[in-house]
């Protein structure tokens, strides 16, 4: 339950003022078509988280928990420093629109989150618990908790979220969570 509980509030967090929820917003003005772009979301994270929480519990095979909590000690790090750097939407993530508007939300919010913030998030979450399912459901629920209101309430709450302050809180958890990591902390996969 942890695995999940702070999987969902890390992209939560991470996702508000992210290049997706940029696109969350550019797309529900563009198309007001709220429920095939929210089911376009889902099914692109999904299917990211998915492939990220794999590749989070593959690297766990390949390396020993030494290594494995620098690893994720220093992406954890870095991570923090990421989150501080304002994201900015390109347009030309949005241009599959002649195939209809789930399946080009789908397609954009797919490859826009091919390195993105939450799927790095979601790799290193996956290879701390090394809980698959838990963490790809919390970064999946993380990441509609903050794109669904961006869709359905689009530029009616945009200008009222305070964006700095709260990547400064989420830098914050990731700062705490790679030096927690670093020192071992909880017996850190046995070490």
């Amino acid at each position: 339950m942890e695995a999940f509980l702070i999987s969902t509030g890390i992209v939560t967090l991470a996702e508000i003022g992210d290049k997706t929820q940029l696109l969350s917003f550019v797309l529900a003005a563009k198309y007001r078509k709220p429920w095939p772009i929210c089911f376009g979301i889902l099914l692109a994270t999904l299917l990211n988280h998915a492939m990220a929480g794999a590749v989070g519990t593959w690297i766990t095979s390949l390396v020993g928990p030494a290594i494995l909590r620098w690893i994720l000690g220093i992406s954890f790090l870095a991570m923090a420093v990421w989150v501080l750097i304002p994201d900015k939407f390109d347009e030309s993530e949005a241009k599959f629109a002649k195939s209809g508007v789930f399946v080009m939300t789908l397609i954009a919010f797919f490859l826009a989150e091919m390195g993105d913030k939450t799927q790095i998030a979601t790799i290193a979450l996956s290879a701390q618990y090394q809980q698959f399912l838990p963490v790809v459901l919390g970064t999946t629920l993380g990441m509609m908790i903050a794109n669904v209101p961006a869709v359905l309430l689009g530029g009616k709450i945009a200008h009222k979220l305070p964006v700095a302050i709260v990547h400064r809180v989420v830098s914050g958890i990731f700062l705490i969570l790679g030096a927690a990591t670093l020192m071992g902390a909880g017996g850190f996969l046995g070490i």
